[in-house]
Order: C-alpha cells, then structure tokens, then sequence
C-alpha cells in the first residue's frame, strides 16, 4: 500500500536556499523575540532546512552593521557589538521637587548633619520616607555618621553632586539667610525666635568636625 503522506510531500520542492535564508531573515527582523529553528521551521514551507539557512545567513551578515546570533537555543539579529555606542541616546529627565524635598533639602544643607528628628522639628511636620528616598536616589544626600545619643540616630548630608549642580565647593558657599532674603527666595515673616544675624554667624562657624564626641565614625 503506497505511502499516502510521503507521496503528498513529494509534490512539494523546498525552495532554493537562497529564498530560505530570505524566509530566514524576514522572520527574525520582524520578531521581537529570538526565534528558534523549530519555530522558524514551522512558518516556512515544508521540506525547508532553517538551521542551514541560519548558517549561510550567519556568514552572509560576518563583519556587518547588524550580526546574527544565537541566544540560547534560539536566534536573532542585534547591532554588531562594537557599534553600541551609536545606539546610545542620552536625555535630559526634568523632575520637579515637591515643596516638601525641597524644604528638606535646605535643611539638610544649612543644618547638616542632621537628623530626622531634628529635620522634622524644624519643619514643624513629620517627614515622609518617600521625601527622604527621593533625594537619596537623587544623590543629593547620603547618610551621615550617627549620632553617639540614645537611639544613636543617623544623620544626613549632602553629596559633592549636590554642591556640583549648584556649582558650590563646598556647603560653606551656600548663600546666607541674609543674601536669600535680598534675592526674594526667603520669606520675610521668619520663625519666632529666629534672628537672622545669628543664624548668619552659626553658618560661618559650622563644622561637622568640632563636636566628633557627638558622633561615631
């Protein structure tokens, strides 16, 4: 009795290997994913050999901008490795600060090191975590060492990016509350019992360093 199936595949001719590699490259361009041969054998026509149009379509893409490659058990077309670099976009992420990072910020540059408890008193309101992590993910703070009191909690200060996006050398040439207040950035009506001239002269004579009995290492 003939073989019904093998005689039905017999009228079909695979076609030449060059319009299978095309099948090939079609395929893997037009996938998101790194295709397998089995997948690849199952779309194109039958008696179709992928793996061997892979390995012609392999050295026809050699020394290419694009290269194929075998990721796994499967395959796909990627930039050729040493032309990365033209990939690359850079952008400019614009993220604004809430009103409460921003107070914290100040404090924390004005009064550093500082703690949270010593923030949040100064604020007169608690401080969120989310406030917190945003300026650390930033990099415009980091921690501090702690405080050698009950608790011995941690303090926090900025960081050289910090100063270096707002052109400082260091904490010391943040502007005085004096200079904030001619600029307008300062609200007239200050806490009661702020002065500003000694808040002035605390700022010229801060130094993280001239209490280390305060602090651990």
């Amino acid at each position: 009795m003939p073989d019904t199936e093998t005689d039905t595949e017999s009228l079909f001719e695979a076609p030449p290997m060059g319009e299978q590699e095309r099948m090939v490259e079609a395929v893997l361009f037009a996938s998101a994913e790194p295709v397998t041969v089995r997948e690849l054998e199952a779309r194109m026509p039958h008696g179709c050999d992928a793996a061997e149009a892979l390995a012609h379509l392999r050295k026809r893409y050699d020394g290419r901008g694009v290269q194929l490659i075998k990721i796994g058990d499967a395959w796909a077309i990627r930039t050729a490795p040493d032309l990365g670099f033209l990939m690359q976009k850079e952008t400019v992420e614009t993220r604004k600060l809430s009103r409460a990072a921003i107070e914290t910020l100040a404090i924390i540059a004005y009064h550093q090191p500082v703690t949270r408890a010593e923030i949040e008193e100064i604020r007169g309101v608690s401080v969120s975590r989310g406030t917190v992590d945003q300026l650390l993910e930033m990099e415009w703070i980091r921690f501090g060492r702690r405080r050698m009191t009950p608790g011995r909690p941690v303090t926090f200060v900025v960081t050289p990016e910090f100063l270096d996006q707002f052109g400082l050398e260091s904490a010391r040439d943040l502007p005085g509350l004096k200079e904030l207040r001619a600029a307008g950035l300062l609200d007239n009506r200050l806490p009661p019992g702020v002065d500003v001239e000694k808040e002035t002269e605390q700022e010229d004579g801060l130094n993280s360093d001239d209490q280390p009995e305060l602090f651990e290492d």
